[in-house]
């Protein structure tokens, strides 16, 4: 069983809470551009949350030149920050360019689910927003969910607004 984030776009208020509480758990600090999911606003009033899905195809990892992006014994990926060069390969091979850049430190950011805990589905599910869920499956396609999220906004502004 691989597990996963799912996310239900249309759940998603942009409250940011995940960003904070990502970073928090992972840095230490309330610092949203070193958070590993991201909420994006491409068309006013539509956020989209960007997370890794923990692909089938492992875009990252196989254009990776060091090995310093793996699987670990749950099949999640992790990044070694001391073997990642911040070379961007694995941000330019993910079809949603998922992966980000350290703010301050040479080395990608992927999420890791949080060692199988999310905090980023804890937050989410404690403010009643339910839009991100962690999902065990092998069943589900996640590459779905690798569209770029202009096109993904695109989408939901149809279902909310018709056609323009």
């Amino acid at each position: 069983m691989v597990r996963w984030i799912f996310v239900d776009y249309e759940k998603c208020s942009g409250c940011r809470a995940c960003e904070v509480e990502c970073s928090l758990t992972h840095e230490g600090i309330i610092w949203r551009e070193a958070s590993r999911i991201r909420i994006v606003e491409p068309l006013p009033g539509i956020t989209i949350p960007v997370v890794c899905v923990q692909c089938t195809e492992k875009y990252c990892m196989k254009s990776c030149r060091y090995d310093a992006i793996y699987l670990d014994s749950d099949e999640v990926i992790h990044v070694d920050s001391q073997k990642c060069t911040g070379c961007g390969s694995c941000i330019n091979a993910c079809p949603a360019h998922i992966p980000i850049m350290h703010p301050q430190d040479s080395y990608v950011l992927i999420c890791d689910l949080c060692g199988g805990e999310p905090a980023c589905v804890d937050v989410c599910s404690s403010l009643g927003y339910e839009a991100l869920k962690v999902v065990e499956s092998d069943t589900v396609n996640r590459d779905l969910y690798l569209k770029n999220v202009e096109e993904i906004a695109e989408e939901i502004f149809k279902k909310i607004y018709g056609e323009v």
